[in-house]
Formats: structure tokens, C-alpha cells, sequence
């Protein structure tokens, strides 16, 4: 089954340039939204930029969203914590300081409001319940709530015209969704995943979403084409 049309929330991680790939196979037409809300790793907007002519997406939008919001985390600065490093990542209980506060819920709801009125039906994330870091947002649970309420909340939904929330990557492993990609034609040379980058882009290494990508493609058996520190 082809969709008529469907919009990926595109972050330039490789998690989201795969499920910008299913989508653009899925859909007709596809359209993208990333965001930047004063994040240390302002960089993916970048790749994202990349990511959008190279798929062929359709329509991409920017959306601005003060740092300010998002107090008490690593991942802005704003709060003036360093960025986890070494850490047992996605083996731990507890939900690291780079946690952004309602982040998923935000960012959905931007792409539920940007659907909508474009008659898009179908939105895809590349969340993953698997190789993560414990964040409660990217949970199944969680994408089956915001769905129900994104069908309760809206014109179109009441109408007769529901919304699907796509996480096609949940239960797959960082080396099943590389692989994906590749068989899919991403090219992970455009995007970007470091949480904790130098002023030049290249990726730390040492962060959760290093050492999840950098195992990722280990065990894929692709190489990683990302730029390291050292």
C-alpha cells in the first residue's frame, strides 16, 4: 500500500534518515519537520538539510523552539550539566541527563498541528524501544497514547479522517535499522548522532548515541562512517 502523502519528524540521526527513507518508499509525496531547540548538537539540522535533498522530501520546515523551555538537561546546556559519557548505554534504569523534557510530546504535536492542515494523515518517527537510552518518549506506550489523543483532539480525526503515528523502527536493533537504510539507499555519511560534538561537527565517541551508533554499525558490518575526535 501506497500513502498519498506523509511527513517525517527528521532529526539527521540515523534513526530518523531510515525512517525518512520508509517513508519517502511508502508515501507519494513526503514532507519533513525538524527542530532546533538550543541543542549542543545543532549540527543534525545540518544533516537533516542534507538528508532532505538527497530523499527527495518535498517540503522541510525548521521549527524554532526557545532553549529556554528545556531546563535540566544535558543536551541544550541550559542547565549546565556536562553530557553523560561512557556510560552502559541503554543498559541502565535510570534516565540519563540528557533527557529533554516532553521533547517526543512537543515535536508530535508540531507535526500533528503541520499534518492537519495539509490533509497528511500518516506521521513517521524513528523512535526505538530497543537501542535507546531510557527515555519514557520513546516507548510504544507512548506512541499508542499520542495517537488515541491526536484521534480524539482534531477535526479531521472526528470527521472521519484519522491519524496513523508510524514508528516502524521500535523493535529493531541499531544494526537492523542500518541495514535497512543501507538496503534503502541511505547514505549515514550525511548524518549526524553525537550528542556532545567539537566545534568542527566531529562526533565525541564517548556519548550514548556514539557508543549506540558506533556499535550499531559494528554489528551490521557497515562501515561507520562517522568523523570521531581521535
Amino acid at each position: 500500500m501506497k500513502y498519498s502523502s506523509g511527513l517525517v519528524l527528521l532529526s539527521g540521526g540515523v534513526d530518523s534518515a531510515t525512517v525518512a527513507a520508509v517513508a519517502a518508499r511508502e508515501c507519494a509525496q513526503t514532507a519533513a519537520l525538524t527542530f532546533s531547540y538550543g541543542q549542543r548538537h545543532a549540527t543534525e539540522i545540518e544533516s537533516a538539510r542534507r538528508l532532505v535533498n538527497a530523499l527527495g522530501i518535498s517540503e522541510h520546515a525548521v521549527i524554532e523552539i526557545p532553549s529556554r523551555i528545556f531546563a535540566g538537561t544535558a543536551l541544550t546546556g541550559a542547565g549546565m550539566l556536562d553530557v553523560p559519557k561512557n556510560r552502559n548505554a541503554g543498559g541502565e534504569d535510570d534516565i540519563p541527563a540528557t533527557y529533554v523534557p516532553a521533547r517526543n510530546i512537543l515535536f508530535l504535536s508540531y507535526a500533528l498541528a503541520f499534518a492537519e492542515s495539509r490533509a497528511i494523515r500518516d506521521i513517521y518517527i524513528g523512535v526505538n524501544a530497543l537501542d535507546y537510552s531510557g527515555y519514557p518518549d520513546c516507548r510504544p506506550e507512548f506512541i499508542a497514547r499520542f495517537q488515541e489523543m491526536a484521534n480524539t483532539g482534531t477535526r479531521a480525526a472526528v470527521q472521519g479522517r484519522p491519524f496513523a503515528i508510524h514508528a516502524p523502527l521500535m523493535a529493531m536493533k541499531k544494526s537492523e535499522i542500518i541495514r535497512l537504510g543501507t538496503s534503502l539507499g541511505v547514505d549515514y555519511a550525511l548524518t549526524h548522532s553525537c550528542y556532545d560534538p567539537d566545534p568542527d561537527g566531529r562526533a565525541c565517541g564517548a556519548c550514548d548515541s556514539c557508543l549506540i551508533r558506533r556499535q550499531g554499525f559494528m554489528d551490521a558490518g557497515v562501515p561507520d562512517p562517522t568523523r570521531y575526535r581521535s
